[in-house]
């Protein structure tokens, strides 16, 4: 295995989780739904919740659902210092009763935040510690850093810079507010190893929507019907895009010798993710809130990967690959926009590893359901990117195939890269849907087992129907920032038992995957 495969598989799509939620229409303050979750919380919720007297918490999500059950998503504010960590989500029954709270936070809060570390050595440090080229203090402020044994005051720096493969880094580095110590760090920026025709790359010849002006003479790749989201044209740089006008609504001829070609794959990919995500499971955009984005294509030169930057997808034409504008891509790097408004799985540690395994599950689901003949569902990630057939970016059924991913949960799982512990909840998923019947080549992970599974336990799948609802449902209303793999499982439970029923087959079948990815 190559090196630059080795670099590329590890670039294959990361987190946010404030752009998106900021850009999302928060429930008012003064909903009914959230004043009875803040009573809860000032209430018989306090304790479990672990509220101190200092907390205040702001309301990001509201769901209703139509038996009149309420889910409220908080984030935490101790002292007036943001959380890292202490999101929490809290779930009424019908009528308004408490029902319970989600959360990861370790302890109740009880600290001083007075630092004995200055903002600029700080800062000295962060700039220090960034990996990556040209790095530039973006802003710094002073939070709680609430995802190890216990919280601590420590300083969010935030870098701006390049990698060295011309993504751009926007970086947080978490710097403890007593000593110059490296806590944690993650980038805002994801990336992915990774009615016209569109003549595409991948697709063959797909409808796309397209605006048009009156004298019929000039087309825009423009989709009024999904948001007005549109693709645009980077012309191999990376700061200047250019809209996708045309003389005729025939974008592409199926080869890379038009630099339509791969927009035309953008916009279809765009499209099956945003169906995807409304029909299946009643989300209207990435965010929610029926508002289109941008896709970018042709982006620098001979650029080996695809990124989501939390307002946008962004695509390299490839030099070891071929252009990363896949439908599993593009399902990939929006879901990541889905779980930034959701749950918003930190990039590090077992979050971050259920972030990666977040979005190629609904990227391999997004291929399912895009039904393509041309690229036919399959639980690998980005084959279309070789031209050797069986090779991909992930391989969902066994993830250790790749060499790196981790088949099965260990203690310690989520000190590896989280493109590689990723493998625990493909693994998971594939289980759940498929199962090991019917001469599936999926192994179990018995005990003793790490990063390769070597068992041949029996586990029936539920269906792929039901598998992506729950997970879905899960991420949406259960998970939290700082998701570990014990509470993924316990609220994919969850999730079954309200969609299905306690002691369903599905809710049974979660439980039984997990438990055979060494995850009980």
């Amino acid at each position: 295995m190559s090196s630059l495969t080795l670099l590329c598989r590890a670039a294959i799509a990361a987190l946010s989780t404030v752009a998106a939620a900021a850009a999302m229409a928060a429930p008012a303050a003064d909903h009914p739904a959230v004043q009875r979750a803040l009573g809860h919380l000032k209430g018989t919720a306090a304790e479990a919740a672990r509220v101190s007297p200092s907390d205040a918490f702001t309301a990001r999500v509201l769901r209703e659902e139509a038996d009149g059950s309420t889910h409220v998503r908080f984030d935490r504010l101790y002292k007036g210092l943001r959380v890292i960590g202490g999101d929490l989500v809290v779930h009424s029954l019908p009528g308004g009763a408490l029902r319970g709270v989600t959360l990861s936070l370790p302890a109740r809060i009880d600290l001083s935040v007075v630092p004995t570390l200055s903002s600029t050595d700080a800062a000295a440090h962060a700039l220090a510690k960034f990996p990556h080229l040209q790095g530039k203090l973006a802003s710094q402020s002073l939070v709680i850093y609430a995802r190890g044994d216990k919280p601590v005051l420590a300083w969010d720096v935030q870098v701006h810079g390049v990698q060295a493969d011309q993504t751009p880094s926007r970086a947080h580095l978490i710097i403890s507010a007593h000593k110059r110590e490296l806590l944690d760090r993650w980038d805002d920026i994801h990336t992915a190893d990774h009615l016209g025709t569109g003549r595409t790359l991948y697709a063959g010849n797909v409808t796309l929507h397209d605006n048009v002006n009156a004298a019929g003479t000039k087309y825009k790749l423009k989709d009024k019907t999904r948001g007005k989201h549109y693709v645009v044209d980077m012309n191999n740089g990376t700061s200047t895009e250019t809209l996708y006008v045309g003389p005729d609504s025939i974008w592409g001829n199926n080869l890379e010798s038009s630099d339509e070609t791969v927009a035309a794959d953008a916009a279809f990919g765009q499209n099956m993710t945003w169906d995807y995500f409304k029909n299946i499971h009643g989300r209207n955009g990435i965010f929610n809130d029926g508002r289109g984005l941008r896709s970018r294509v042709h982006y620098a030169f001979n650029y080996d990967n695809a990124f989501w930057d939390g307002s946008s997808m962004t695509y390299g034409d490839g030099s070891f690959f071929n252009p990363l504008v896949s439908i599993d891509v593009a399902g990939h790097e929006m879901s990541h926009g889905v779980t930034q408004s959701t749950a918003g799985l930190i990039y590090s540690g077992e979050s971050g590893g259920l972030n990666e395994g977040t979005s190629d599950i609904f990227g391999a689901m997004v291929e399912y359901y895009a039904n393509n003949a041309n690229d036919p569902g399959d639980y690998l990630i980005g084959e279309k990117l070789y031209n050797t057939p069986g090779s991909a970016l992930r391989y969902m059924i066994n993830p250790s195939q790749d060499g790196v991913s981790a088949d099965c949960w260990y203690a310690g799982v989520g000190n590896l890269d989280v493109h590689y512990s990723s493998g625990v909840a493909n693994h998971f998923f594939y289980l759940l849907a498929e199962g090991t019947t019917n001469g599936s080549p999926s192994k179990t992970c018995i005990a003793g087992n790490t990063r390769v599974a070597t068992g041949n336990g029996t586990v029936t799948g539920i269906g792929r129907a039901a598998a992506e609802k729950i997970w879905y449902r899960a991420l949406d209303l259960y998970m939290v920032a700082n998701e570990t793999f014990a509470q993924a499982r316990t609220h994919t439970i969850q999730a079954a038992v309200d969609l299905y029923g306690a002691g369903s087959s599905q809710a049974n079948g979660v439980a039984a995957a997990w438990t055979a990815v060494n995850r009980p």
